[in-house]
């Protein structure tokens, strides 16, 4: 049992990308409300200010990470926040260079516990040789896990999942992307390209998942890694701060009818290319729907919306639309009550959010785990996923055909109705499996007191 004097720490450690920074962090806030610890969030100082941004807890504390220098990255861009996808390699190289750096952190700071992120399966090991258990966080969720664990465990086997249908060489493509990323990774044996992180991990893994959505697919999991998988829940990240500058797009938002209204965003690292902003362009003057679509550029790029827009986009669209460059209040406006759907990249913070409002997506997987969440919720009942073309791109067509059955067509109810039926097992969920997790990180923290992991 915690006594009034026990107080331990535990240092997360973030790969440098938002989407993977913000879990972390919610994750420590939701953990300190139950547990008395102390917790350290690691990173590079260019992540700090949008970090402090969202309210850090008396009980956080940001510890600089540092990488040997890049001729190929300057100090603004270690971080995956605006940076150009010809550089994202370079970045993760440069990431494994902060092996000596966090090695010193441990020795410093002589945390209780690490929680570790997927491209530092390293970390681990670091924790490990000072007597300090370490546990790989999954920021992703265990519907991709499982199938890619089934894959490299049994090559061409069916996977036992009939409602996620993948053609082998299409699961096959997503392993290979992950091998070449993985490629790069400080100390990694090739074999163990996804599941270095998990073989790592003491005891347990965490995961950004519920069992109400995912749940044979953690048993699943947990059966081929031999890991107890313990999740976390959805980890939402909600607006703070009043941001005047951003209200306007609630405001907008507000004047439209019920469900009427599509919200397009593709995350804050995939930047779409001219022709594919053309074809969503193409496939918005194909409906009705009115929207809101975030499209936003490489930090350093000079292109403006006039320039990849269909000439005369904006001016057709009229007070039916409305673009926005950077930054959006997504959590915000995917539970507004006039939202109708989600097009959506599939990215997992996107699929989770998506699940708690209740909102239906149109999915437009582009990489890596993206194609599997897509499946997961078709699985669902919740999605309508955009068919691509023979030559593999999502065509104006089709894409304003899936939005039409989703906002304007009957079938948008019933996919709304098991949207609706996501977020409630969700909801229902979320403080008992935190409970649970917490209480499990304590547990490892207590162990560490008498014995090594």
């Amino acid at each position: 049992m915690e006594t009034q004097v026990s107080r331990f720490s535990i240092l997360m450690f973030p790969w440098l990308a938002h989407g993977h920074i913000f879990p972390f962090l919610e994750l420590a806030k939701a953990i300190l409300h139950r547990k008395n610890l102390h917790i350290y969030l690691c990173s590079t100082s260019i992540n700090f200010d949008s970090i402090n941004k969202h309210a850090l807890h008396g009980s956080i504390e940001l510890v600089e990470i540092h990488l040997e220098p890049s001729q190929d990255l300057p100090p603004d861009h270690l971080t995956t926040k605006n940076l150009p996808p010809s550089l994202m390699p370079s970045l993760l190289k440069a990431f494994q260079t902060s092996y000596t750096s966090f090695s010193d952190i441990i020795s410093t700071l002589k945390p209780d516990l690490v929680l570790y992120d997927y491209f530092q399966p390293w970390s681990a090991k670091i924790a490990a040789s000072q007597g300090i258990p370490a546990v790989h966080f999954s920021i992703y969720g265990a519907t991709a896990y499982s199938l890619v664990h089934h894959k490299q465990t049994f090559g061409e086997a069916e996977v036992p999942f009939p409602g996620i249908k993948f053609e082998g060489h299409k699961l096959q493509e997503i392993c290979d992307v992950l091998a070449s990323l993985c490629s790069i990774i400080h100390d990694l044996d090739d074999q163990d390209f996804l599941f270095g992180n998990i073989k790592q991990s003491c005891d347990l893994v965490l995961m950004k998942t519920s069992r109400g959505v995912e749940g044979k697919y953690i048993d699943y999991l947990s059966t081929l890694s031999g890991k107890k998988i313990v999740p976390v829940g959805p980890l939402i990240t909600h607006t703070t701060q009043n941001n005047q500058e951003q209200s306007y797009i609630i405001e907008w938002l507000s004047k439209k009818s019920q469900h009427s209204t599509v919200f397009i965003s593709f995350g804050s690292e995939y930047f779409l290319s001219k022709s594919e902003i053309e074809e969503i362009a193409k496939g918005l003057e194909l409906c009705n729907a009115n929207f809101i679509w975030i499209i936003r550029f490489p930090l350093g790029a000079t292109v403006s919306l006039d320039e990849v827009l269909p000439e005369g986009f904006l001016e057709r669209a009229g007070e039916r639309g409305l673009v926005v460059t950077g930054w959006a209040p997504q959590a915000d406006i995917l539970g507004h009550q006039n939202l109708g759907c989600f097009v959506s990249h599939c990215g997992w913070s996107s699929c989770m959010e998506s699940m708690y409002f209740g909102v239906a997506v149109v999915a437009m997987p582009m990489k890596i785990d993206q194609p599997m969440n897509a499946r997961m919720l078709v699985e669902a009942g919740s999605c309508v996923e955009v068919s691509r073309s023979e030559d593999g791109v999502f065509k104006g067509e089709d894409i304003g055909e899936a939005i039409r059955k989703v906002v304007e067509e009957e079938g948008g109810e019933e996919l709304r109705r098991r949207a609706r039926g996501l977020s409630e097992r969700l909801k229902r969920e979320e403080g008992q499996v935190m409970d649970e997790a917490a209480e499990q990180l304590w547990q490892l923290c207590l162990k560490k007191q008498t014995t090594r992991c």
